[in-house]
């Protein structure tokens, strides 16, 4: 659709959000021109500010308008258990379990050698730092379970091979309410190599 220049502007930007199609940024786009002054100026704010407030955190990578974020400051969490994982979205997903009360570190990435992403591209640099100051006891490799998240698992478990840590790869398989004749040979496989003593 031929939208007058700043209208179509707007959809652009809208449109190379990861997710977004060019219908639903049209929709986006025409919301914010009907709405009201202050949700815009709310708006721009909140854009501005998760920019310029929000920073990495110092310890794990992740997201924290403070030097160190609050997971990493909480002193019930086990500091000598990481838990890596790909991206933030990836650690939020954990700690909506509840389960896990180690930290985190996020690698914002994972390797991928066919697209030239090698390790000095995610943050696997931070993690040696934080394995080689001494208080780390286990890494919990949490990357997905697909070619490149293999791949990463494999490199983590190879640098870290050399140095008297545990490293532990998260289970895969069976979901909790799945149905064995719905799951693929691969995701069977691995639930059975998993297999843990009842």
């Amino acid at each position: 659709m031929n939208h007058i220049e700043p209208i179509a502007r707007l959809v652009r930007v809208f449109a190379s959000l990861p997710g977004i199609g060019e219908k639903t940024a049209t929709r986006l786009a025409l919301h914010i021109l009907n709405a009201r002054d202050e949700f815009v100026e709310e708006f721009i704010q909140s854009l501005k500010d998760v920019k310029t407030r929000v920073r990495l955190c110092g310890e794990c990578m992740g997201f924290s308008p403070e030097e160190v974020c609050r997971v990493c400051r909480d002193p019930s969490r086990d500091g000598a258990t990481i838990c890596v994982v790909a991206d933030y979205r990836d650690m939020l997903a954990i700690e909506e379990g509840g389960i896990f009360r180690g930290r985190y570190h996020i690698l914002h990435g994972l390797l991928a050698p066919l697209k030239g992403v090698g390790p000095e591209d995610i943050r696997m640099g931070e993690l040696l730092e934080r394995v080689d100051r001494g208080a780390v006891k286990e890494v919990i490799i949490a990357t997905p379970v697909d070619t490149e998240g293999e791949a990463t698992a494999l490199y983590i478990k190879k640098v870290l091979k050399e140095r008297s840590i545990r490293v532990t790869r998260i289970a895969v398989g069976v979901p909790v309410g799945g149905y064995i004749e719905y799951m693929d040979p691969s995701t069977l496989g691995r639930a059975i190599e998993g297999r843990q003593e009842v």
